[in-house]
């Protein structure tokens, strides 16, 4: 625990310098996942709220909304990153928030055939 609050402290230094920047902020989000994940949410909504471009959100964001329970709010965070992810022309993510989609929904591929 000592070594995230030494890392976030790190982050926070960044943050101060450069409130604008979005990895550190994606950053300071994925550190308080491990320790606070309603405060990780609350990083992760600046990042869908003054960077929706910033793809990597959506999937921890959506799974952060599953674990609170949250199944409306979880599929329609992956929707918008598959948009994204698909207008950026990012297979990866795309592929990764279109598998969390469909496990949410229940649509497993191997589980229908």
């Amino acid at each position: 625990m000592e070594s995230n609050r030494t890392r976030l402290d790190q982050l926070f230094e960044f943050y101060r310098e450069d409130p604008t920047d979005a990895f550190t902020i994606y950053a300071i989000a994925t550190e308080y996942l491990k320790i606070d994940p309603k405060k990780a949410l609350e990083y992760y909504q600046i990042l869908l709220n003054d960077h929706p471009d910033y793809v990597a959100t959506y999937y921890h964001t959506g799974k952060l909304y599953e674990v609170f329970g949250e199944k409306a709010q979880a599929g329609q965070i992956y929707q918008k990153g598959l948009l994204i992810s698909q207008q950026q022309g990012n297979r990866h993510a795309f592929s990764e928030l279109q598998q969390a989609y469909n496990q949410l929904m229940g649509l497993d591929d191997e589980d229908d055939w």
